[in-house]
């Protein structure tokens, strides 16, 4: 971390010239004193980072002193360029740091990398807000106060009290233990516990935020993306969740799993046929799934799935049946 702050002071110093100690630990969202034993690894680092006294004074580096980022090949150059395109930045309230990062590292590079990355920039479009069937991509919006605010009790391993919004329920406050963020598909979700039990919480249900300056109840070391497997399974196999039996055709198999949440189980019949066990949020989720599929699967179980469809099937055929 300390390595990468070094690199940041460097570059806001070309960037912008002449900036005060003060001015430099708001940059970097740490301490003046932190920013002052920066300065002293750089000046014995042989970086020509030097003092002015005075009303105007501050820290600037030598005219002419310039940065060049050595080791990157083509690809990372480009990496670079894509990095900046993501949504997820934008759930944590980061989206204008990163594109500020992106910017400065890019200026950084040496020439012929340099124009690869701008010109790749012309060349590449990350997640435009609609498909090819025109649909419209609507990311959650998060306010970059209120991420910035969960952000920091996160990292600070500080209590966070939030009020929330459930599905279906009234805001209320509750107080809980952050343990770490999430970015799925554009929607951020902030993982906590709530006194012992894992609570997972969507950040656009946030309406409100409040860093707190009682530690949290947490271990020091998280591994997050087991954590979140752990969690997406208890989702998707728990609850009112529902599940059916249902024999498609292999060539549709993915399509089907695709609008489903699990798959339990799956075996092949004796006409070549999957039967596969899936499971669905509720029975709403899976009569509309299914029917999706009513060309190329067949339920098995429950017998009420069966009957839904029927009715469906008949309204259609009496709809669209041949005219007399």
């Amino acid at each position: 971390m300390r390595a990468d702050r070094l690199v940041s002071l460097v570059l806001l110093l070309r960037q912008r010239g002449r900036m005060t100690a003060e001015t430099l630990a708001r940059e970097l969202e740490v301490s003046t004193r932190t920013v002052l034993r920066d300065i002293e690894a750089l000046s014995a680092a042989g970086v020509p980072v030097y003092a002015e006294r005075g009303r105007h004074g501050g820290f600037a580096l030598l005219p002419d002193f310039q940065t060049a980022l050595t080791g990157l090949n083509h690809d990372e150059a480009l990496a670079l360029v894509v990095a900046g395109s993501r949504r997820g930045a934008q759930l944590f309230g980061l989206g204008s740091a990163l594109a500020s990062a992106v910017l400065k590292v890019v200026d950084a590079l040496p020439e012929g990398l340099r124009d690869t990355a701008v010109g790749a920039a012309q060349r590449l479009l990350i997640d435009p807000e609609t498909d090819l069937l025109s649909r419209r991509v609507a990311p959650e919006e998060v306010s970059d106060s209120l991420a910035a605010e969960v952000r920091r009790a996160v990292f600070a391993g500080h209590k966070l009290r939030i009020y929330y919004e459930a599905a279906g329920q009234l805001p209320q406050w509750r107080t809980v233990d952050p343990i770490g963020l999430v970015t799925v598909r554009d929607q951020g979700y902030l993982l906590a516990k709530r006194g012992a039990e894992d609570r997972t919480y969507r950040l656009s249900r946030v309406l409100a935020a409040e860093e707190l300056d009682e530690p949290a109840q947490r271990s020091d070391t998280v591994d997050l993306d087991r954590a979140w497997r752990e969690r997406n399974v208890r989702f998707r196999t728990g609850g009112d969740t529902t599940a059916v039996w249902v024999s498609v055709d292999p060539e549709r198999r993915e399509h089907l799993v695709a609008t489903a949440l699990a798959v339990r189980s799956e075996e092949t019949d004796e006409g070549g046929r999957l039967r596969l066990h899936v499971v669905f949020q509720d029975a709403r989720h899976a009569e509309w799934a299914l029917w999706q599929h009513a060309m190329y699967a067949e339920v098995e179980e429950p017998q009420w799935l069966r009957a839904a469809l029927h009715r469906r099937a008949t309204v259609i055929a009496a709809r669209y049946g041949a005219p007399a």
